[in-house]
């Protein structure tokens, strides 16, 4: 088991023979490794949120949750990348343990709202396509709901730790601060338990359930429908990658992290480098630049504003020739994109 140590202003993290974790030039590599997934995740994120204020036409319901995740994005590179950054660079964590706590909660919370925003954004599109309600139509209050359900839910799971259930504590090589897997105390070990089970696997179980259900209903169309050139086919297609490409980077981000915990808390006496301790953790904050990538490629609507705004007013994003099912299916769907 790793053990941490606090000066009144600094904290810095040892290994059992009271040895920093790494070399000062492994110090300066984690940072410009975190630096390289920072700088494009805030301007990215900053992209959606500002073109979005900008054009009313994205201001729509169903693209109220892809704002939402830009914004919970933008909170966990501004927490975690950015004080990564400064700490690697420094070689220790410099904000002491209240600084610890503060920076653990800001992370977990703005990264548990960012994940539960991708399971919302699957049930919200599984809703709006495959209608199991009937023909309800999604509403700006409908929209509202689910984002602030996605924000008092991480809530809900990340302030325990500020009032003695479970704890935040250095994490990996001591540079950034999470949930304390390495305590076996009884009552943090239940804490990580039900913090697994309510913020990693449910989201990702809501996301199959509806992802699987959208994907069903696709095929269904795409089988019973006769459109030339394969127009339905190319839209289910499109959409399918898109799914794809969602699930693989939630799992690439989420669950090495997730794993790691589970591993830790089942088997507290297993010996792991810091270096292979820190690795998950910077998959998981990698998620803030998939993110805004995949949301913005595969939905047109920010397509059209975010690239000329990033390129200075030009867009050289060569628009692929649009499907006349997917035209259909998002008019008909209060213009959904498939993202």
């Amino acid at each position: 088991m790793q053990h941490s140590l606090f000066h009144s202003n600094s904290s810095a993290y040892v290994g059992p023979e009271g040895e920093p974790p790494l070399s000062r030039t492994g110090f300066i590599v984690l940072s410009i490794i975190m630096a390289l997934f920072t700088g494009p995740a805030i301007i990215l994120n900053a992209t959606v949120i500002i073109v979005s204020l900008v054009h009313k036409q994205l201001r729509q319901p169903l693209n109220y949750a892809l704002m939402n995740m830009a914004v919970a994005d933008l909170g966990t590179a501004l927490t975690g990348g950015v004080l990564s950054v400064v700490n690697n660079a420094q070689g220790y964590f410099s904000l002491g343990r209240t600084g610890c706590v503060l920076e653990g909660f800001a992370v977990s919370l703005c990264g548990i709202t960012s994940l539960c925003t991708v399971a919302l954004i699957a049930v919200e599109r599984m809703f709006v396509v495959c209608k199991p309600l009937g023909r309800i139509v999604f509403q700006r209050k409908h929209a509202i709901g689910g984002i602030a359900l996605s924000w008092l839910w991480s809530l809900t799971w990340n302030i325990p730790p500020l009032f003695g259930w479970g704890r935040y504590e250095l994490e990996g090589v001591g540079t950034s601060c999470a949930p304390d897997w390495h305590n076996r105390d009884p009552q943090n070990v239940s804490y990580i338990l039900v913090y697994f089970a309510v913020c990693f696997a449910v989201p990702f179980v809501i996301i199959l359930a509806s992802y699987s259900k959208l994907m069903w209903v696709l095929h269904q169309v795409s089988a019973m429908a006769f459109m030339e050139d394969g127009a339905v086919a190319k839209g289910e297609l499109r959409v399918a990658s898109m799914v794809v490409l969602m699930v693989l980077t939630f799992l690439i981000s989420w669950l090495p992290y997730a794993s790691l915990a589970m591993l830790v808390v089942y088997n507290p006496d297993v010996e792991i480098h810091p270096l292979v301790g820190t690795v998950p953790v910077y998959l998981a904050k990698s998620s803030t630049v998939y993110n805004p990538i995949i949301y913005i490629y595969f939905n047109k609507q920010f397509r059209k504003y975010a690239v000329p705004f990033l390129m200075c007013g030009k867009n050289l994003w060569l628009e692929e020739e649009t499907s006349e099912a997917l035209t259909t299916l998002e008019t008909t769907a209060n213009k959904v994109s498939p993202s």
